[in-house]
């Protein structure tokens, strides 16, 4: 289980890379086009300036921060994750919990995602599943394996903007991934929001020293 949430957790990492392709497509009859694209964007100039050798951890940090919050709906993630929690939550929590939650995906990520974005994707099909949402089909290739892994990347599109909304690995949600364990975490804490924010805040600290250390 763990080695299964290691590799979803880098796919995850991948979601960057499939929204750079996404800059507009308002009409659903323009999905298979953008889809076209996705397969270019992995080989331009903005994949290669994240994975670049030599650059400093803190510098492709700020970097993937600022891709992330472009190019994902991050709060919306962010709350849907934390379930019926949200409405628990005082505002101050809330605020709290999002900054949170945002650090901990990207001083996670930022050294998978360099990681993972060598391996070959290529898109097999895309769907609209109506005005609003799609859904890009795509296959990763493995290191060391001949069978490739099946990645679905939802993308959710809005007034500013087209916003990744989730991947599923292999017919696993990453955002329902992320749901349950934050949910037994908040159980565990007698269903106190106090309890996830303390364990986020121990999490993103030890992340963060061991960044600046690097």
């Amino acid at each position: 289980m763990m080695k299964r949430r290691t590799y979803l957790r880098g796919c995850f990492a991948l979601l960057l890379v499939a929204s750079l392709s996404w800059a507009s497509a308002p009409r659903a009859e323009s999905i298979e086009e953008s889809a076209r694209v996705f397969l270019d964007t992995l080989s331009g100039d903005a994949l290669q300036s994240l994975t670049v050798k030599d650059v400093p951890r803190t510098e492709r940090i700020q970097k993937f921060r600022k891709l992330f919050n472009n190019y994902f709906a991050v709060k919306t993630i962010g709350r849907w994750v934390l379930g019926r929690n949200w409405r628990k939550a005082t505002p101050e929590q809330q605020k709290e919990y999002l900054g949170l939650f945002e650090d901990l995906i990207v001083v996670s990520y930022v050294d998978r995602f360099a990681q993972y974005t060598g391996n070959g994707i290529k898109v097999t099909k895309t769907l609209a599943h109506n005005e609003k949402v799609a859904t890009v089909y795509s296959e990763i290739a493995q290191p060391n394996s001949t069978q490739p892994v099946r990645v679905d990347w939802r993308v959710g599109y809005r007034k500013i903007g087209n916003k990744i909304l989730d991947v599923v690995v292999e017919g696993t949600s990453m955002s329902q991934t992320m749901r349950s364990d934050f949910a037994s975490i908040v159980r565990r804490n007698g269903g106190d929001i106090a309890g996830l924010i303390t364990v986020l805040r121990e999490k993103t600290t030890a992340l963060k020293k061991e960044a600046s250390a690097q």
